[in-house]
């Protein structure tokens, strides 16, 4: 196969739930874990053809999704908007230091915590019990 997409990655992350597990399984096995076909090939009982073939539909059906709903391009562009907002917290912060504000730590305080919130609630993929 040719040079590997890693953008496949960030879309088997957003996607993969929705392929069929020989698919989701090799994808990962290749893009991940960095098998070749021939040792995914051994590793799950079937020919490298195979392999490649599970590869090639996953991928397609994954493109095919982000073109569509461009779920991963919109979750990177949150998690950015989500970092910089963080930051520019932390910076009041510490700025605040200096001026000593309750005004302002309060509020600081409280974005801080809206945005821990939201990674937790929306952006944590652990998995449920």
């Amino acid at each position: 196969m040719a040079d590997k997409n890693l953008g496949i990655s960030l879309l088997l992350d957003h996607y993969g739930p929705m392929l069929t597990d020989k698919q989701r399984d090799v994808i990962d096995l290749y893009y991940n874990q960095d098998l070749s076909l021939a040792e995914i090939a051994e590793h799950e009982g079937i020919t490298r053809q195979g392999v490649r073939d599970n590869i090639k539909r996953g991928e397609a059906f994954m493109l095919e999704m982000e073109e569509k709903l461009h779920l991963a391009q919109k979750i990177t562009g949150l998690l950015e908007a989500v970092e910089t907002v963080g930051r520019l917290c932390r910076e009041i912060e510490a700025e605040n230091r200096s001026v000593h504000s309750a005004g302002i730590a309060k509020r600081a305080e409280a974005i801080s915590r809206l945005l821990e919130k939201c990674v937790n609630d929306y952006f944590d993929t652990s998995e449920e019990p």
